[in-house]
């Protein structure tokens, strides 16, 4: 069924380039007269017209609108691409007289208005596809963005930019509609629907902004299969103590507000170490049911140490001055940049853990990963690598392998090759699918087990 099916498309594809090789050369047929003449011509027209409107008519389904338009574009992009190639072969022939077509060589003006005909119909074909790719692709990278408009025109090189586009598109359609087909299938299933709501506790230098999350397309993944999503709230930079009693409050608020009873938490970085003194020492723990920790330095960055010792302290206060002017600009009431930094260094962690204690009644859990070369980073983590790697071995980018375990289940997570998967894919922040881990499915299987565990 499935070569069948394949069979027809391939059908389709051949009749549409044929299309498209017709409206191409309109004045071709018109001169010669063949293949039915005028006909012929208006097929071709008609062809590329409903192509242009409505290419997903000659495809199997996708689901949803973006990735429908996606796809699109990226079909219309796959046969400019033929039809190029059909075209050169054509002309090719024409001109070396392998055709039952006059001699053309001594009509420069009909060889002139053809080209311009066929310069317009694959111009309007080539930026209809790269228009709805360009606008709705999400893991097109900007930098093959502005290669593609940058050398659009140089001949073989914008080809070799045209196939990589090509590339990464198919593979995004692929995978997005792939998640969307799994989702559809288990929606009522709801496996994200845990007993107690979560809460999302954001790290160090970021505010939990309205229109730029910072948990990527997880928080939706989530909703999408059941769970019920909070956010943290509380500020960007400041000492551990100040912001787990911000969340401590936000909790109970959440509580006392939903009647939710407890809060299920999963905490990013610094987040971690905030919610692990909310519960110890801010009285969260009657309302926390659980708490997951990612990518945390429980045990603190021993290049923080060696930064904040070799830094002169006016430089210090020059970077945190600034720091804390424009996040409270953006809401924070006290941002503290030096303590916040100061908090996560190895020396002030090792007296965090000996003060700070786990409570019984909670269940603790904690993820890390690691990154395995610095290019597999985005900035900064790309650069801080390999400082990270020199002071705390095997790192995510920032934090060290080391620190990241804590409670009693502990995962730890890379993929093959030189990529890995840093501080920043773990929050998904550059919205980048990953080969082998698609970490919204991970975000959903984390919060599955939540459920399967009551809680």
């Amino acid at each position: 069924m499935k070569s069948l099916k394949s069979f027809w498309m391939s059908i389709l594809d051949a009749i549409a380039v044929l299309g498209i090789i017709a409206a191409a050369n309109t004045y071709l047929l018109l001169y010669t007269g063949l293949f039915g003449g005028m006909n012929t011509i208006f097929d071709g027209w008609l062809i590329l017209i409903v192509m242009l409107i409505s290419p997903s008519r000659l495809y199997p389904p996708v689901f949803g609108k973006r990735i429908k338009t996606l796809r699109n574009g990226l079909n219309l992009l796959v046969l400019f691409c033929i039809s190029c190639f059909m075209l050169i072969l054509l002309n090719l022939f024409m001109w070396t007289g392998q055709t039952p077509l006059p001699s053309l060589i001594d009509l420069p003006a009909f060889w002139l208005l053809n080209t311009l005909i066929t310069l317009a119909v694959m111009t309007v074909l080539f930026f209809a596809g790269m228009v709805r790719v360009y606008i709705t692709s999400e893991q097109l990278a900007l930098k093959w963005r502005i290669l593609g408009l940058a050398c659009g025109f140089i001949p073989v090189l914008n080809l070799i930019l045209l196939a990589k586009i090509i590339s990464i598109v198919s593979a995004e359609v692929d995978f997005e509609n792939a998640r969307q087909i799994v989702d559809a299938l288990r929606k009522d299933m709801a496996v994200c629907k845990t007993r107690y709501p979560i809460l999302l506790v954001h790290g160090v230098f970021f505010r939990d902004f309205k229109y730029f999350n910072y948990w990527g397309r997880i928080p939706k993944a989530l909703e999408d299969n059941g769970a019920t999503i909070y956010y943290g709230e509380h500020q960007s930079a400041a000492s551990v103590a100040e912001c787990g009693q911000e969340l401590a409050d936000r909790i109970e608020k959440l509580v006392r507000e939903t009647g939710c009873e407890k809060i299920n938490v999963i905490a990013h970085s610094k987040g971690g170490l905030d919610m692990r003194y909310a519960i110890s020492k801010c009285g969260a723990d009657k309302y926390v049911a659980s708490l997951t920790t990612i990518n945390t330095p429980h045990r603190g960055c021993e290049f923080a140490d060696y930064l904040l010792n070799k830094i002169p302290e006016k430089e210090q206060l020059l970077i945190a001055q600034k720091y804390n002017s424009a996040f409270k600009s953006l809401g924070d009431e006290h941002p503290d940049f030096l303590k916040a930094v100061g908090d996560l260094t190895h020396s002030a962690c090792e007296k965090f853990n000996e003060d700070v204690k786990d409570i019984g009644t909670i269940i603790y859990r904690s993820v890390g990963s690691r990154l395995s070369r610095g290019r597999g980073g985005r900035f900064p983590l790309n650069m801080s690598y390999l400082l990270v790697k020199y002071f705390d071995g095997e790192n995510d980018g920032l934090v060290g392998k080391e620190s990241f375990e804590w409670g009693r289940d502990f995962k730890y997570l890379t993929v093959s090759g030189d990529r890995g998967i840093s501080h920043g894919d773990m929050i998904d922040l550059n919205r980048e699918n990953i080969p082998e881990f698609d970490v919204r499915e991970f975000y959903i299987k984390l919060v599955n087990e939540l459920k399967n565990m009551n809680l």
